[in-house]
C-alpha cells in the first residue's frame, strides 16, 4: 500500500496561538514530502517533528496573505545554511517571487541553492504538477485575493504479480518487470498466456484536495469530486455567518455542505478563528451535516491511504 499522508503543522487563521500553529501541512507520499502552506513558525514545527527540511522539494502556497507565507523566507535561509543545493521549486501566485527576491537583496543574502517559481493561475483548475506516481492540480478558491487550492491525485497503480500464476506458468524472473508493465508472456511452447492471467487487480489510488482561505463557493465541487479526503477552512462557526461572507471565509457548516455535495470520503476543518477556544463547537457543526469530520489538530497525521 502506498504511504499517502497528511501532517497537520499548523490550524490558525489570522495570528498564530500558544496552542495553534498559522497554516501549513506537510503531504507525504512514498516519502516524497509536499509542504502546504508555510505561515510563520512553520520550520520549527518541522523540526518538533523530526522532519528532515532539505527532503523538500516542493512547496506550494495558496495565497500572500501572511499567515500563509510568512515563514517561507526563514525556511528557504535555513535550507541554505545546512548546505542545500537541490533546487527547490514553488508554486505560488506569482508576486511571491518578487517578495522573497526583495527580502534576499535587501538583505545581501545568496543561496546556494535555485529556487524554481511556477506561478499558479487563480482563475482556472490545471495540472500544475505531476510525477510518475502523482498529480497536483490547482483549486481556483473565493477569497479576498487570489487564492488556489491543491488537488493531490495517485495516478492508476499497474496491475499486481500473481505468484501463483507466475510458478503455474513457470514465467522466469527476467520476465517480471515485463508483465508489470502490462505485457503478455510467450511460453517456450509459444502459448501466449494474457497478461490478466498472470497479475492481480491494481491497488486504488488515493487523492487528497487542500481548500485554502475561500467562501462558501461550489465551483470547487466538481473538481474535488470523489475526493478520499478533503480539508476545507473552517473559519466561523454558523453563528458568524454574517462574519464569514464579509471576510471570505467560510462557516463549519459550509465546510461539510462542502464535502457532501462533493461525495468526499472524510473531511478535515481547519483555520480556525481565535475567538473559538473549543474547537468542537465547529467540529460537532459541520458533524450535524457531515458526520465523517475531524479536527486538524496540531501534530496529527491523517491517514489518506487506508481510508475506507
Amino acid at each position: 500500500m502506498t504511504k499517502f499522508t497528511v501532517l497537520i503543522l499548523g490550524s490558525a487563521s489570522a495570528a498564530p496561538t500558544l496552542t495553534r500553529n498559522q497554516t501549513s501541512q506537510l503531504i507525504n507520499i512514498d516519502e516524497q514530502y509536499y509542504l502546504m502552506d508555510c505561515g510563520e513558525g512553520t520550520q520549527l514545527r518541522l523540526r518538533e517533528h523530526k522532519i528532515k527540511i532539505q527532503r523538500i522539494n516542493h512547496i506550494f502556497i495558496s495565497h500572500l496573505h501572511g499567515d500563509h507565507y510568512l515563514g517561507l523566507i526563514g525556511l528557504i535561509q535555513t535550507m541554505h545554511l545546512l548546505g542545500r543545493t537541490n533546487e527547490l521549486t514553488i508554486y505560488c501566485p506569482s508576486n511571491l517571487q518578487e517578495i522573497v527576491e526583495v527580502n534576499l537583496r535587501v538583505s545581501e543574502s545568496h543561496l546556494r541553492y535555485p529556487i524554481v517559481y511556477k506561478h499558479v493561475d487563480a482563475k482556472n483548475s490545471k495540472l500544475v504538477y505531476e510525477n510518475e506516481k502523482i498529480e497536483v492540480i490547482s483549486i481556483p478558491l473565493n477569497h479576498r485575493i487570489a487564492c488556489s487550492g491543491y488537488l493531490f491525485k495517485e495516478k492508476p497503480k499497474r496491475r499486481r504479480i500473481n505468484p501463483k500464476a507466475i510458478k503455474t506458468y513457470n514465467v522466469p524472473k527476467h520476465q517480471i518487470n515485463k508483465i508489470k508493465l502490462g505485457e503478455d508472456f510467450v511460453s517456450e511452447n509459444g502459448e501466449i498466456i494474457k497478461n490478466l492471467r498472470l497479475t492481480l487487480k491494481s491497488l486504488p489510488s488515493f487523492s487528497y484536495a487542500f481548500c485554502s482561505d475561500t467562501k462558501y463557493f461550489t465551483p470547487i465541487i466538481p473538481i474535488v469530486k470523489d475526493v478520499d479526503l478533503l480539508y476545507h477552512e473552517a473559519t466561523f462557526s454558523d453563528e458568524h455567518s454574517e462574519r464569514a461572507d464579509k471576510t471570505h471565509h467560510s462557516t463549519a457548516k459550509q465546510a461539510a455542505q462542502i464535502a457532501v455535495h462533493s461525495g468526499a470520503k472524510r473531511l478535515i476543518i481547519g483555520h480556525f478563528s481565535n475567538r473559538y477556544s473549543d474547537l468542537n463547537v465547529l467540529l460537532e457543526e459541520a458533524k450535524t451535516v457531515f458526520e465523517k469530520t475531524e479536527i486538524a489538530e496540531e501534530g496529527r497525521v491523517f491517514e489518506v491511504s487506508f481510508l475506507q
